[in-house]
């Protein structure tokens, strides 16, 4: 039977056993992407189909962040006849994407990573150098 556990659970009662970073891929230049390939240390954890659609559904969502479109050029444009000052009461299309993000990853840990005693930690409070997975310790949460 699968274990479960909520994210608020392994935050106050588990200790945390290893932590997993998934690095950059930069082989296509350096457009945000992470590598996808199968950590062992998430062997027992999670299936490797699962993680793989995560990284590949973020590395899709930084791609669109960082597309350039009309969007980006304008909103380039209103920046220099602004001063930049239009940005404090306007939100980029790179800013939506990054909300868009932090929420897929809140739901990829509420419905997927948690209940195996993991977590994601935003790449964007790693400075996008890394996908962090903790591994929590099973010791104190129920099962």
């Amino acid at each position: 039977m699968a274990e479960t556990h909520s994210l608020q659970d392994m935050r106050q009662q588990a200790a945390i056993a290893a932590k997993v970073f998934i690095q950059r891929d930069y082989t296509n230049g350096t457009m945000c992407q992470f590598q996808t390939k199968f950590p062992s240390e998430l062997d027992s954890r999670i299936d490797k189909q699962h993680f793989e659609e995560t990284v590949r559904m973020l590395n899709n969502l930084y791609a669109e962040a960082e597309k350039l479109g009309g969007q980006s050029y304008i909103e380039g444009c209103l920046a220099c006849l602004t001063a930049y000052t239009v940005f404090m009461c306007m939100e980029t299309h790179y800013e939506k994407v990054l909300r868009k993000i932090a929420k897929y990853i809140q739901e990829q840990n509420d419905k997927i990573y948690a209940p195996r005693g993991l977590l994601l930690t935003n790449p964007i409070e790693r400075g996008l150098r890394v996908i962090e997975v903790t591994i929590f310790e099973d010791r104190g949460l129920t099962r």
